[in-house]
């Protein structure tokens, strides 16, 4: 290992982010290797200290969805107060040759002191939503670019696939249990983002203590097969958790591990859960049993690969709760809201800030920083507007929204701005972060899924349920 050079020392500073999990370092190399030369290029020519502003958005939504959900932002604000480049990292980046001394110089002292404004974490977004605006130095900003789409594409995927499922099970609770069909660090991410879409708990006991989740979780089939037959598993684990715990029934026949569960807890038992089978039919047929018994307490769970269309098919059955596991943390079907980190205007000679554009085929982009608001009507979003033009006249418009703006044509019901500010001048707004983060993030969310129009909660294929306007506002 080399030993840092003169002129790159580290400041090592614990940051005030929560706590990261045991073992977590830096994340400052969790990140692709041409930032870093990018860095290296921009620094030599003097380019890397003009200010610019990058915006993160999705051009689509995935294939039949009609809105996404914005989640992951509490954890891109604990990883940008984290971001730092200590010895271990500069010293690989050395040995590897990655930058040059000056680079490595630029990276020892490297903090964010820019500004983030963006959707409020849990907020609903639609194809062109600037959902995170970052301001700052080319330097500063470029190297967050992969680790905050890392953390969105990935959490607003298993939020926005979170949501389809509360939806579809309306006012029955979902259960986040997927840890295991996933990365053992992405299965605490998940869980997290599923609450923010309104799961009312996790079986990952790491997201319970880091952001103060529900945990839950009761026994599996190998407890059961454990004993000599199923009574004394039931025994023993009523012995332990008391009769309000939940009893697996259907490792052998579901009929009589329900009536042995009965004879074990007694009327009193607090739910069962099923597994496998048609469950909706095996539903219908425990709760009569349950029922007559005298059970009419006991509640009913099912888990076995559920994902939303399973939960919506389930909705006429007597089902008390639902566990989710392998969809919701795979984003059912749509791993990625493929959003992207770009730079839409930055620092030109006479000192101003000119808007900049890609005109890739497929893969265009809108220059200038852009502020946002959703139209309401009614209590109902019926439009997303995106306003460009001036730096100060988008901040004042974003500060009022004018719905005159729009035209008289789509000037009726008022304009719900969308950006919130995230980071000011390199501090961390505490409130969208931790365990406070994520109970915010949850109301948000049940607050604008319920301002969406009516029919956006079909499972069936269609677009996005709001249209996106896009207006220049005038110098």
């Amino acid at each position: 290992m080399t030993t840092p050079s003169a002129g790159w020392t580290t400041d090592r500073t614990a940051g005030s982010a929560p706590d990261p999990g045991p073992g977590a370092g830096s994340p400052a190399l969790l990140t692709d290797r041409y930032e870093l030369t990018m860095l290296q290029a921009a620094l030599r020519d003097g380019t890397a200290h003009r200010r610019c502003v990058f915006e993160v958005f999705t051009r689509r939504l995935p294939p039949g969805r009609r809105y996404g959900v914005v989640a992951g932002t509490g954890r891109v604000l604990e990883e940008i107060e984290r971001f730092r480049f200590g010895t271990p990292e500069l010293d690989w980046l050395s040995d590897e040759r990655v930058v040059d001394d000056a680079t490595l110089e630029y990276l020892a002292g490297y903090r964010f002191t820019g500004s983030v404004v963006g959707y409020a974490e849990g907020e609903t977004f639609f194809p062109s939503s600037p959902v995170l605006v970052v301001s700052g130095t080319f330097a500063e900003a470029v190297l967050l670019e992969t680790l905050t789409l890392s953390v969105l594409n990935y959490d607003s995927a298993v939020a926005s696939a979170a949501s389809r499922m509360t939806s579809a099970a309306v006012d029955r609770p979902c259960l986040e249990m997927g840890s295991r069909r996933a990365h053992e660090h992405a299965g605490v991410a998940a869980a997290r983002a599923a609450v923010v879409a309104g799961f009312a708990g996790t079986s990952n006991l790491e997201a319970g203590r880091r952001y103060g989740l529900t945990t839950i979780g009761t026994a599996a089939h190998a407890f059961t097969l454990l004993h000599d037959d199923e009574e004394a598993a039931f025994a023993a684990q009523v012995a332990a958790l008391g009769t309000g715990t939940t009893l697996l029934v259907d490792t052998y026949d579901v009929h009589r591990g329900v009536e042995r569960a009965l004879a074990v807890a007694g009327t009193g038992l607090g739910a069962v859960r099923l597994d496998s089978g048609d469950l909706g039919v095996l539903a219908h047929e425990v709760r009569a049993q349950l029922d007559a018994a005298g059970a009419t307490g006991t509640r009913i769970t099912v888990t076995s690969d559920l994902d939303e269309h399973a939960i919506a098919a389930l909705a006429v059955a007597p089902v008390d709760s639902y566990g989710v596991g392998t969809s919701v943390v795979t984003g059912s079907g749509a791993p990625t809201c493929g959003m992207v980190y770009k730079l839409v205007a930055r620092e030109g000679a006479d000192g101003r800030l000119a808007p900049v554009a890609k005109a890739s085929a497929a893969k265009t982009s809108v220059g200038g920083r852009k502020g946002a608001a959703r139209r309401v009507v009614d209590g109902r979003a019926v439009e997303e507007v995106l306003v460009g033009g001036a730096d100060e006249r988008v901040a004042a418009w974003v500060a009022d929204p004018d719905p005159g703006a729009l035209g008289p044509d789509r000037g009726a019901g008022e304009l719900r701005p969308l950006h919130v500010p995230l980071v000011t001048d390199g501090v961390v707004d505490a409130r969208w972060t931790g365990a406070g983060g994520v109970v915010a993030a949850a109301e948000r969310h049940h607050a604008s899924r319920a301002e969406l129009p009516r029919g956006a909660r079909r499972l069936s294929a269609d677009e996005a349920c709001v249209p996106t306007t896009a207006l220049t506002l005038p110098a």
